[in-house]
């Protein structure tokens, strides 16, 4: 097992040439893997609903939206307490746990997938375990920062973030293709719609095993939880983990403030969601619930007793600090729609482009199916690789030119690709023939993507060289925790624009939002008299 650090310091080059970077790649590479199936198991319920609904499962198209929303939404929250675990509990022993729990909705999803009569709410809750996975993310991106000089940060948290965002990409591409093979034994289902994979169309009638959507990531889990205990280090160092005494109490601070912001995620559930699918019924906003849930979460952390709630105190001077505002907006820009994207793309292809749009008696429908409408999980993983792939090229980027530079050419970008997804969106959805717009909307949203990608990278270098060392890690997790909610976001607003039948809406809103970020970035970084110029 690797050994605890007590003298880290990666900006002494003779520290770091000798030993340093030799143990900061080995916890990067073997966190990668770790981050890519948290990506996996949160968002694994993009393609699940969209294969229970090939599938024939007894359920509505709302309700199992609702899935996707709940891990969305847990998922952001859970990164709030996630962003504060490394400096409490040491980063093996956070990045060991967090990840070995993902094995708990990997197995019980598969299992419950098995039976199209289980009821919603096993599900719903299967999506709330699920949201771990996503917050993860803010953990593993605070702990590697720790590793690496800020003259590589760029590269080293381009990479983690970028690479372990390929899971979304790879659940993606590997569930459509397990799912045809019985590889985990189960009984299989058969096919009431057409379906797809990367290879191509699946014809209705084909049997498929849904479960293995499931049981594929507890397989790949078990060894990936072996090596983050045998591989990673915890670092004692003053400036990183200094109190932390052994894996036992670790793990007990980790599960209690897991479940804090898991009690929190539903009670903010409990008050948008309808009664049909479990929640109050009240229909409180979205815009209301979701700052909510956020206070309720940080505060209710602050209050904890003893060495943790010091901790925390220590740590939350991050929020006095006006560059922490500036770039959780701005990187919610960038990772909050990738996230956001990724979860509603394969949806709103089957939805926009799935079905004829005609008019009947002076009324348009949306419930034809298209029988020349494009396979949506045959497509749906292109954005996702896209985004995931090029992160890393824009921290090597940012490294030479600047993270604010790079931050608003791609702004700039993202504006004009969400105005002409809008476009073509728009006369997808008022056609019986929408298949003719689908090239043009799928070049556009892949720029988009790519644009995310780029952006994610360049604001890890911002926020690298903007805070000193010891905020810069709580910073990486907050910010991450906050651009989360796109997850829980954007596939929200597209459904209800669609709902409304009018899907280009929602590109509207977040075009206009981009927008608002060229401004902040500009101010902050890039004007003359800049805070600071272009980090």
């Amino acid at each position: 097992m690797a050994k605890d650090l007590y003298d880290w310091d990666p900006e002494d080059e003779a520290q770091w040439n000798s030993t340093g970077k030799k143990i900061a790649n080995r916890n990067l590479w073997i966190s990668i893997p770790a981050l890519l199936c948290g990506f996996a198991v949160w968002l694994f319920w993009g393609i699940i609903t969209v294969q229970m609904i090939n599938l024939g499962y007894p359920f509505e198209q709302s309700q199992l939206f609702t899935l996707a929303a709940i891990a969305g939404l847990t998922g952001a929250t859970l990164r709030i307490p996630s962003t504060f675990f490394i400096r409490l509990a040491g980063g093996r022993n956070t990045i060991f746990l967090t990840t070995a729990l993902l094995i708990i909705p990997a197995m019980g999803t598969g299992l419950l997938l098995q039976n199209p009569d289980t009821p919603l709410w096993q599900f719903q809750l299967m999506a709330l375990l699920s949201g771990i996975g996503g917050g993860n993310f803010s953990a593993s991106m605070s702990n590697i920062s720790f590793f690496f000089p800020k003259k590589v940060q760029g590269y080293s948290l381009g990479m983690n973030a970028g690479l372990g965002n390929f899971g979304v990409t790879t659940m993606q591409v590997v569930i459509p293709l397990v799912m045809t093979v019985g590889i985990f034994g189960g009984t299989s289902m058969t096919l009431k719609a057409t379906s797809g994979t990367l290879i191509g169309k699946i014809p209705a009638g084909t049997e498929t095993y849904l479960q293995n959507a499931g049981f594929i990531w507890a397989a790949v889990l078990v060894p990936i939880v072996i090596a983050v205990w045998l591989g990673m280090n915890n670092i004692k160092a003053a400036h990183v983990s200094p109190n932390v005494k052994g894996p036992l109490p670790a793990f007990a601070k980790i599960i209690g403030m897991l479940l804090i912001g898991l009690i929190t995620s539903t009670f903010g559930l409990w008050l948008m969601l309808p009664t049909d699918v479990g929640g109050s019924g009240w229909n409180v906003s979205k815009w209301l619930v979701l700052p909510i849930v956020v206070v309720l979460t940080v505060y209710a952390l602050r209050m904890l007793p003893g060495a943790i709630g010091q901790s925390l105190k220590h740590q939350y001077q991050i929020f006095k600090n006006k560059h922490t505002w500036a770039m959780t907006i701005i990187y919610t820009m960038t990772f909050g729609s990738f996230i956001g994207y990724a979860v509603a793309f394969g949806l709103a292809i089957k939805v926009i482009f799935g079905f004829q749009h005609i008019e009947v008696d002076g009324v348009m429908t949306h419930d034809t199916l298209n029988p020349d409408g494009p396979s949506a999980l045959m497509f749906a993983w292109t954005g996702p690789f896209i985004g995931a792939l090029i992160r890393p090229i824009g921290g090597i980027i940012s490294d030479k030119i600047g993270g604010a530079r790079v931050t608003q050419i791609i702004s700039v970008i993202m504006v004009i690709a969400a105005l002409g997804v809008a476009y073509f969106m728009k006369q997808a959805y008022m056609s019986p023939t929408p298949q003719d717009y689908f090239v043009p909307f799928l070049i556009l949203f892949l720029i988009l993507f790519a644009a995310t990608g780029i952006g994610n990278g360049s604001t890890f270098k911002t926020i690298a060289v903007v805070f000193d060392k010891e905020q810069a890690g709580p910073v990486l997790g907050w910010t991450a925790a906050i651009a989360a909610y796109g997850a829980y976001i954007i596939p929200k607003v597209f459904g209800e624009q669609i709902k409304a039948t009018t899907p280009e809406y929602a590109l509207y809103g977040f075009a206009a939002f981009y927008v608002l970020c060229i401004i902040i970035n500009w101010w902050f970084y890039l004007r003359k008299d800049a805070y600071v110029k272009n980090p």
